[in-house]
């Protein structure tokens, strides 16, 4: 039976699971502004512009174009669905994907098969993709996968569950920080949770969006911590 107490904890997975996602976000945070941690970033972007394609999709609305700019921008370009349910999908459902590539990278088996559906998607998106600065990441990103999963399986380089575990504290983290960044600290007026505000001006406006979005966003990374204690005790 699943240990929901978390009785007994911390064995030795454990430990090493808290402390990889403890180094993840100092090292995150180390290198916030610098180019080294530019692919990454692109990453998060374009798993937040996916999940507003994805939330227009489950709304039969029809997704016309998914970009990402080098800018650490992006733009996904939706004709019908339900607007109120795609605005919020991309900052939480950034952060819900960083939590399903964190609870992933508990089991080289899930770590496998995220890495494997995360690349399968990339290969689709590089079709449909409007801009080159996207269609190079999913290129770059299918090698570097390619290559991680190689090592895994050829030499005593094992790392293919570190590099999923940090993809997923990368999403939750940038999540976080780009609602602050946007909303909080500048409000830039044209981001999702102002749109929000305009579609759905009750209880509060784009900041107050903002956090109750940051917040959930912080609860599905430590929803993931929780749930990955649980899965390796």
């Amino acid at each position: 039976m699943p240990n929901w107490e978390l009785k007994k904890c911390c064995n030795h997975e454990q430990v090493v699971f808290l402390a990889t996602i403890s180094v993840c976000t100092v090292v995150i945070l180390a290198l916030w502004r610098t180019v080294l941690l530019m692919p990454f970033k692109l990453v998060t972007v374009f798993l937040h512009e996916a999940s507003h394609a994805i939330a227009c999709t489950l709304t039969c609305g029809h997704v016309e174009s998914i970009q990402v700019h080098a800018d650490e921008g992006g733009m996904t370009q939706t004709r019908g669905g339900v607007y109120w349910f795609i605005l919020p999908a991309g900052y939480l459902g950034s952060s819900f994907w960083g939590m399903v590539l964190v609870l992933a990278s508990t089991n080289l088996l899930t770590a496998r098969i995220a890495a494997g559906c995360f690349a399968f998607s990339l290969v689709i998106v590089l079709f449909i993709a409007k801009n080159w600065t996207l269609r190079g990441l999913c290129i770059g990103l299918i090698i570097f996968l390619a290559v991680i999963w190689i090592l895994q399986e050829t030499t005593k380089i094992r790392i293919l569950r570190y590099i999923i575990l940090f993809i997923g504290v990368m999403n939750s983290l940038f999540s976080v920080y780009d609602i602050y960044d946007q909303v909080i600290s500048r409000r830039v007026h044209t981001s999702d949770a102002e749109k929000f505000a305009e579609v759905c001006p009750c209880p509060c406006n784009g900041v107050g969006w903002g956090i109750i979005w940051g917040f959930i966003s912080l609860l599905f990374l430590c929803g993931a911590m929780y749930l990955g204690l649980v899965i390796l005790s």
